[in-house]
């Protein structure tokens, strides 16, 4: 059975957030405002007062729920990890739910890791990417009383729940703004081959979708654009993605695109090394190295793993279940530019800003589609 439980909560946790933001208008500071400021500050107080039982509530709600995550890969890749342990930090933070952390950097650790989380009885098992996959197939059925969750694909089940991203979308318009920029000949940097490249970390289908959203975005500015593509093999040897970041520097790209967790810091560092641009992944990167990344395609990893332990918490947890998060739904989006705006000045070229979002808005209405890799997409 496939819903869009997580999408509806995502689109309402983002209108409560927006309506929390909103300024409040000025207050008249005149004799006759002064009692209603008075009582306004009274009734502030009960509000305060009853928002701080609630969160009260909301804790003592997570208390004793124990969830564990496990990583493929380490935590501090300021990427995929970093964004995933922020969800469910501030679940922790929210709900007062127990999370335990195991990060590995082999098959080996992860199905080990896996394994222990579901013979120690936690209440919900986060498996953060698709490399639990395998595992998950052939081992959840066997804990029919463990709560499951995946992120970045689907596995059936009744006790599990899939979380996948449209991060061909986000892809796309990434595509999109680095072949615009390659064509800005006078910005230091910027030669005149139209090319670009793509490293990748492990060399898995989800990955695929990224480049083939990245391709497509790309020739839909310029169908001659050359676009150059490596896989590092892992997600942990940044001295590799920096060194494949350099190869196609040299062989004429001026941009290149992370999607490489804790690979990628060295394809940023190489962009700065070589005076050339990249665009981050997962996260906002745009300050890891500034002014040589233009924009990251930021994947709401947060959201997904925040929104599933609150499902457990609040016991709306649905197991059997797929959410599939797109640029209409917030799940994917590109940074809105500013450091690089801030490094170029009146260089920064306003029209890839422009056209951005305009591409957003084409494929929100449908007007543009963007293909997925085999396998990926709403109907995986």
């Amino acid at each position: 059975m496939k819903k869009k439980l997580l999408s509806v909560l995502l689109v309402a946790a983002m209108t409560v957030c927006m309506a929390a933001c909103t300024n409040q208008a000025d207050v008249n500071t005149d004799d006759s405002a002064a009692e209603e400021s008075t009582d306004d500050a009274a009734a502030a107080d009960d509000a305060a007062a009853a928002g701080e039982e609630t969160a009260s509530d909301e804790s003592a709600a997570g208390s004793g729920i124990r969830v564990a995550v496990v990583y493929s890969g380490n935590l501090g890749d300021k990427s995929y990890n970093d964004s995933c342990n922020e969800g469910a930090m501030k679940a922790q933070e929210d709900f007062g739910v127990e999370i335990k952390s195991l990060e590995g950097t082999t098959a080996e650790e992860w199905e080990a890791n896996f394994l222990a989380c579901c013979e120690e009885g936690y209440d919900l098992v986060i498996c953060s990417s698709s490399n639990f996959e395998e595992y998950m197939k052939e081992h959840c059925a066997n804990y029919p009383d463990v709560k499951f969750a995946v992120i970045d694909t689907t596995v059936e089940g009744d006790n599990i729940q899939s979380i996948s991203f449209a991060q061909n979308q986000g892809s796309f318009l990434a595509g999109a703004a680095a072949a615009m920029f390659t064509e800005m000949t006078d910005i230091e940097g910027v030669n005149e081959d139209a090319i670009i490249g793509w490293v990748g970390g492990m060399d898995i289908p989800v990955l695929h979708d990224f480049y083939v959203g990245y391709e497509q975005g790309a020739k839909y500015i310029n169908p001659d654009i050359t676009v150059l593509q490596s896989f590092a093999g892992t997600w942990n040897d940044p001295l590799k993605g920096k060194e494949l970041a350099l190869a196609q520097f040299d062989q004429g790209a001026d941009i290149v695109m992370n999607v490489a967790s804790g690979t990628g810091p060295g394809i940023l560092e190489a962009a700065k090394d070589a005076g050339k641009y990249a665009i981050g992944v997962d996260l906002n990167q745009d300050a890891d190295q500034p002014g040589h990344v233009l924009t990251s395609m930021v994947k709401r990893v947060d959201t997904a793993c925040y929104l599933t332990i609150q499902s457990v918490v609040e016991g709306t947890f649905q197991g059997g279940t797929t959410s599939y998060l797109t640029v209409a739904d917030g799940g994917v989006s590109l940074t809105d530019f500013a450091v690089m705006k801030e490094a170029l000045g009146d260089q920064f070229p306003t029209e890839i800003e422009d056209k951005v979002a305009e591409l957003e808005e084409m494929i929100i209405s449908g007007e543009i589609v963007v293909d997925n890799y085999e396998g990926f997409g709403a109907n995986q």
